[in-house]
């Protein structure tokens, strides 16, 4: 009997900055750190590539328009949660069509542009982390703990 492989839950998340402004949406309604900022983001549904998922999810969170050949990955996360382990993908693009809006008001109670040196308090810690290493151009990180 062949051994049941290993499986690991991929994520993809929207880093938009503009004018030295970041794209963050505040969690609501989710059970997960609401209350918290975060991307615009979302898992992969099966039978889609990252990039794939990437544009699915900017449309159906922020309603702008992206494609795959102008997105850039910047970061890649890998976190050690005990039995749920996950990596995510944190994308860029400097090219989209539409203005970012809350598509999602019942899982989003805010979707608003921050200053990079005035960002908000009440970040997801590994979002947190995130953000740092693609300021410093940091390909890639990894987190340990319980949270997701």
């Amino acid at each position: 009997m062949a051994k049941e492989r290993f499986k690991i839950t991929p994520a993809v998340y929207l880093v938009l900055i503009k004018e030295n402004e970041i794209l963050l949406s505040k969690r609501y309604n989710t059970g997960y750190f609401d209350g918290y900022y975060s991307f615009p983001a979302g898992h992969l549904d099966g039978g889609e590539t990252l990039t794939q998922a990437m544009v699915r999810e900017a449309k159906e969170e922020a309603g702008i328009d992206i494609t795959p050949e102008n997105l850039r990955l910047v970061h890649t996360m890998n976190k050690l949660v005990p039995g749920n382990e996950r990596i995510d993908f944190f994308f860029t693009t400097e090219k989209w069509r539409g203005e970012p809006k809350n598509m999602e008001p019942e899982k989003c109670s805010d979707l608003s542009w921050f200053g990079l040196n005035t960002l908000p308090e009440n970040i997801i810690p590994y979002i947190q982390q995130a953000i740092d290493c693609v300021m410093k151009n940091i390909p890639y990180s990894e987190r340990e703990g319980t949270e997701q």
